[in-house]
């Protein structure tokens, strides 16, 4: 019999999309599942963009683009990281992937070599653990608290640094926990890795997404010797509601943008010729969708917040970004609940769906067994309808 590689018999489903297909199969079925897996915007894309992704079509752009894609998407990109994080960029350093989720895992098939070891802070996206051992790389998570917003500190990072270590990644707003790393915590990571000379992959797709008045601070801005060893992170798929577009970018060293390129030659060619005549639209037209978008989000965080306060047993972290909350519901393992035994994040996570119709992502695939991904993105009716839900399952 043909065998698979070792490599793909190592590498774990994405927990997220899982559970998203599993609570869509639900609703397919006619079941009333209230929805808290998706992580993505509930909004339709602007129809400033999706005209340009209509025009482009019409006018017949439908052929290969360079690989790193077109001049004008770059110059695009280049002219956002100038305006809104005080960046320069030659073009380059700039290079446009398919999501970016490819442009992480575009990064470390280009910086790591067998046995490099990534550091990042659990909890953290799955995907990460994933993308570092398909790069040969080993993951080496470091548990962070509620105490201390679920970010990662320098002293922590320092602490498991060795003469392997090859980068650092860090993910602000934060998917699942929606907290931002303050401007010293992000100094101070900065100076270390200028010291110990390692990568800083600072993943910023939720930029945008930012509430009680949070200003967005991007790692590579402190100086030129951060920004000569960091990739900015981000993509057009939160911010505008794009994520099926699937165009994502980074900028970063030129060597390493340049291998990239070459890496992406050889899988995807190109990101979609449509899709990035549509990001060019969103990166450099209107972004009044996108403020509209943040405030709407930010209601709905302040709702769903409230609502978890009447939770018996149940604690979070209020997010100051993205559209996720993490609360801890470890509170109620341990119990039996409508002869149903609750030892953990996976058992809550298929009560709460298969008896309760309310779908959340358990939090042991972000690394943090005693939590739950819940996604604000969605109604302020809906939000209403699945914590009377979780409430009365919980509460009794």
């Amino acid at each position: 019999m043909l065998s698979l590689s070792e490599r793909s018999k190592q590498v774990a489903a994405s927990s997220t999309l899982a559970i998203t297909a599993k609570i869509n199969q639900m609703v397919a079925d006619g079941l009333d599942v209230v929805k808290f897996g998706a992580g993505e915007p509930d909004f339709d894309t602007p129809e400033h963009i999706k005209e340009a992704g209509i025009d482009s079509i019409q006018d017949g752009f439908t052929k290969y683009t360079p690989v790193a894609g077109i001049s004008e998407l770059k110059n695009a990109i280049a002219t956002k990281f100038k305006n809104d994080n005080n960046l320069n960029y030659e073009l380059s350093e700039v290079i446009v992937n398919c999501g970016a989720k490819h442009t992480i895992y575009n990064i470390l098939q280009a910086i790591c070599n067998p046995g490099d070891e990534v550091i990042f802070a659990a909890p953290y996206w799955v995907s990460y653990i994933e993308m570092v051992k398909l790069a040969d790389g080993i993951p080496i998570t470091v548990e962070t608290t509620a105490n201390q917003n679920f970010c990662l500190t320098a002293n922590q990072i320092a602490a498991v640094v060795t003469d392997k270590t090859k980068a650092v990644i860090i993910n602000s707003p934060s998917n699942p926990t929606g907290t931002i790393y303050t401007r010293k915590a992000l100094q101070e990571i900065a100076d270390l890795a200028v010291d110990k000379r390692f990568y800083v992959i600072s993943d910023e797709i939720y930029e945008s997404l930012l509430y009680d008045g949070h200003q967005h601070c991007s790692i590579a801005a402190f100086n030129s010797n951060i920004k000569a060893i960091t990739f900015v992170v981000n993509g057009v798929s939160k911010a505008y509601s794009m994520t099926g577009w699937r165009i994502g970018y980074t900028a970063g060293p030129k060597d390493a943008i340049s291998a990239m390129s070459r890496i992406q030659s050889h899988s995807t060619s190109n990101p979609t010729s449509i899709a990035q005549k549509a990001a060019l639209m969103a990166i450099s037209g209107s972004q009044e969708a996108v403020r509209n978008m943040c405030v709407a989000f930010e209601k709905r965080r302040d709702l769903i917040c409230e609502r978890f306060d009447e939770i018996d047993g149940v604690t979070y972290v209020k997010p100051q970004g993205a559209f996720y909350i993490f609360p801890d519901f470890s509170g109620h393992y341990n119990r039996t609940i409508n002869g149903f035994k609750i030892n953990g994040s996976q058992d809550l996570a298929n009560f709460l769906l298969d008896f309760v119709k309310v779908g959340v992502v358990p939090g042991d695939g972000f690394g943090a067994d005693k939590n739950m991904r819940l996604s604000f993105a969605t109604s302020e009716t809906e939000i209403n309808r699945g914590l009377d839900r979780i409430k009365k399952s919980l509460n009794g």
